[in-house]
């Protein structure tokens, strides 16, 4: 089993930036791909960012495409999403997950690829 802890979040003004981190227990290492999903209220939760276990394939929403960026630290098995240019509309609870490397289409940002997931971390924009 993985335990994930998202931090990072807060109030930020819109054009600003975050960066969001995850810390995963165990070793997450050859073994799961990580991805960030974002939901705003009274919204299904979405896709943001995801990257290989190795970090060699990073894959992100079209929303997010240029404005965000996720990389990973292995060694200490920590996922983060730099976060600028902020928008109103990136206003969300941000969620970390993970996915076996045995998910083929993890990279599709597809929910049901992900088994564990964080607690989440309030990213809050005002205009």
């Amino acid at each position: 089993q993985v335990q994930l802890v998202e931090s990072g979040g807060g109030l930020v003004q819109a054009g600003g930036s975050l960066r969001l981190s995850c810390a995963a227990s165990g070793r997450t290492f050859g073994t799961y791909h990580m991805g960030w999903f974002r939901q705003a209220p009274g919204k299904e939760r979405e896709f943001v960012a995801a990257i290989s276990w190795s970090g060699s394939m990073k894959y992100y929403a079209d929303s997010v495409k240029g404005r965000f960026t996720i990389f990973s630290d292995n060694a200490k098995n920590t996922v983060f999403l730099q976060m600028n240019g902020l928008k109103p509309e990136d206003t969300a609870v941000y969620y970390c997950a993970v996915a076996h490397i045995s998910r083929l289409r993890w990279w599709t940002g597809d929910k049901a690829n992900y088994e564990y997931w964080g607690q989440g971390t309030q990213v809050t924009l005002s205009s």
